[in-house]
Parts: C-alpha cells; structure tokens; sequence
C-alpha cells in the first residue's frame, strides 16, 4: 500500500538511512537535503537524497565537508537490506 504517494519499502528504506546518522552535523546535513527536495516538489527517495548528496559533494569547500559528505553516500549505500 502506498502512503502519500511511495511504497512502504520507500519510506522504511529512508527511515534506516535516517537513524544511521549518529552525529548531529549528519542529520542536520539530511534535513536540510530532505527539505530541499521537499521545497522543489520532488519525490523522497534514496535517488533524490542520493543526486543532492553528490551534487553537495561537487562544491565541497573544504576536505572535511567533503569526508562528511562521503560519509552520509557510503551510509545510504550500506542502507541497502
């Protein structure tokens, strides 16, 4: 059954990805993804937190923004089942 237009597996997959976060600079980092895909009208998915990870990554200023950033990529992939 869908909820609000996605799959449960959609919205547990999400959800896992959420509570790997373990420091506050990672989930303040995926809330402010997740409300910018929200804002744009875009669908919540692994793929759009995915693009907008990666696209953060492109204009990382400094290494440790981009190791943080690599950090939450690797998380989401290690999400899957």
């Amino acid at each position: 059954m869908r909820q609000n237009g996605q799959a449960p597996e959609t919205i547990s997959n999400i959800a896992r990805y959420f509570n790997q976060a373990s420091s506050s600079a990672q989930q303040e980092t995926l809330g402010l993804v997740v409300v910018e895909i929200l804002r744009a009208g875009h669908t919540l998915s692994r793929k759009a937190i995915c693009s907008k990870l990666l696209r953060r990554l492109e204009l990382a200023a400094t290494p440790e923004e981009e190791s943080h950033l690599q950090d939450l990529i690797a998380m989401l992939f290690r999400c899957e089942e």
